[in-house]
């Protein structure tokens, strides 16, 4: 029987950061807050390992950090993300890194946060977005939230096609059959089949009432094409 009198473990987290001055603000602000901060780290290297040492609920992350400054600190979050990914994460930069951001989010979107430095005006709200994260929460600045939509729109949904399924799709293009296309590419009409269906799962298209997923699948590549 748990004892009622008991009181619950802080949030335990490992920071990384590399300017002196900030690192050292966060940590006293997280500690005032009743945050458990196992690590403060300068780079990504000594984070991960202090991350494998103490298991943190939590870990905040700069972007930019040495040797580079230029992406290492999401890195080293990513990798956190796949090696430990119960392991909740918060990315506070100035810069939004957006083929970054995106795997981030997409790896797992539950537990993860990502605002830009610039424009935490209130410190109760940077500890609520922290508490959010940890609990299992998203938090994502508006401004990271825009720029991650323009880089979707701007992506290539073909881009993810083999060679092979944009011939098969170019030739559906065309109006053929499975069977005219399988003796253009001279391969099976089981063969042509399977390209078909993985071509209509990399673009999204699910069997729905209503929809011809093989009109739809060539609009994509016409629309492309233009």
């Amino acid at each position: 029987m748990t004892d009622p009198t008991q009181t619950e473990s802080p949030t335990k987290v490992v920071l990384a950061e590399d300017s002196v001055l900030l690192r050292d603000g966060i940590v006293r602000l997280l500690t005032s807050a009743g945050f458990d901060v196992a690590a403060a780290c300068p780079d990504g290297e000594s984070f991960i390992a202090a991350v494998d040492e103490h298991r943190p609920d939590l870990v905040v992350v700069d972007v930019r950090m040495p040797p580079t400054f230029t992406s290492e600190g999401i890195v080293a979050a990513l990798a956190v993300r796949e090696r430990h990914p119960d392991i909740a994460v918060m990315v506070l930069s100035q810069y939004v890194e957006e083929q970054y951001a995106t795997e981030l989010v997409a790896a797992r979107s539950k537990g993860v946060g990502y605002l830009l430095k610039d424009r935490v005006a209130d410190t109760s709200d940077f500890i609520a977005a922290l508490r959010d994260v940890a609990s299992g929460g998203t938090v994502l600045d508006p401004e990271v939230v825009t720029q991650l939509l323009t880089r979707a729109r701007n992506v290539d949904p073909l881009a993810a096609l083999t060679p092979r399924e944009r011939d098969v799709l170019g030739l559906m293009a065309q109006g053929r059959t499975n069977s005219a296309i399988g003796k253009e590419l001279y391969v099976s009409d089981g063969a042509v089949e399977k390209h078909v269906t993985s071509i209509f799962t990399k673009l999204d298209l699910p069997p729905a009432d209503g929809d011809h997923r093989r009109v739809l699948a060539v609009l994509r590549w016409l629309d492309q094409e233009d």
